[in-house]
């Protein structure tokens, strides 16, 4: 089963590579050690944001008489 996932994975970035006219290693690089660090850089950030705005919201509620 694995190895149908992988191999179904590679395909499918064999199958973008020659859509955006790279190697599969350049996209492999690209989405592995670029795009998804970055995205969950971003992610990380978003959630710290709201989580300081969810503690403002409830410090200001319970300060509510």
């Amino acid at each position: 089963m694995m190895d149908q996932v992988f191999d179904w994975c590679v395909d499918v970035l064999v199958y973008w590579a020659g859509i955006l006219g790279i190697t599969y290693k350049e996209l492999n690089v690209w989405v592995f050690v670029i795009i998804w660090p970055v995205l969950t850089i971003l992610l990380i950030g978003i959630i710290v944001m709201k989580h300081r705005t969810i503690s403002q919201l409830s410090k200001g509620r319970q300060e509510q008489p």
